[in-house]
């Protein structure tokens, strides 16, 4: 065992000293991992979220969060129209490259909608969106978008549990 490792189970009271082990709880919620797209200066950005969730159904309300320390911050928390991708089984190399680098897509590997929104074609859901609502909240911003038009397709989902991606069998 690694000396840092904590043993387990553990209980704490949140910190500035215990950040990690924090990070390590969340990381007991198994995701599904989304990409979200926006229209950049210099073509398609996108940017690796798993803190998606559904708000409403009527009306249709979703929300993703947005870290201030991001590099790819100012774009997306300015965005008034942007798209969020679920993610199947076989998109790890696409979760990992957009991980590294918020311009690994290519106008080759997008179509774009009537407000400039890079959508990728083959994902398990996708969310169209315009923005209604931004709540500062801690080190992160909670995103809540408006669901414009809805794109899906059946198969299995990338997941994300303890820090690391995986998949479910559908």
């Amino acid at each position: 065992m690694h000396m840092d490792t904590p043993k387990l189970p553990l209980t704490f009271a949140p910190d500035a000293e215990n950040g990690r082990k924090l990070r390590d709880a969340f990381g007991k919620f198994a995701t599904g991992i989304t990409l979200i797209t926006c229209a950049g200066t210099d073509g398609p950005i996108t940017i690796v979220a798993n803190s998606f969730s559904s708000v409403s159904i009527d009306p249709a309300l979703v929300l993703w969060c947005l870290d201030h320390a991001s590099n790819r911050y100012d774009p997306f928390a300015n965005a008034q129209h942007y798209a969020i991708h679920v993610l199947h089984a076989g998109q790890t190399d696409l979760c990992n490259a957009a991980a590294k680098d918020a311009q690994a897509l290519t106008a080759a590997d997008v179509s774009v909608n009537s407000h400039g929104v890079p959508l990728i074609e083959d994902c398990l859901a996708r969310f169209e969106c315009r923005r209604v609502a931004v709540h500062v909240a801690g080190d992160h911003d909670i995103i809540v978008g408006a669901v414009d038009r809805v794109h899906m397709q059946d198969g299995a989902p990338l997941t994300f549990y303890g820090g690391k991606i995986g998949a479910l069998k559908p």
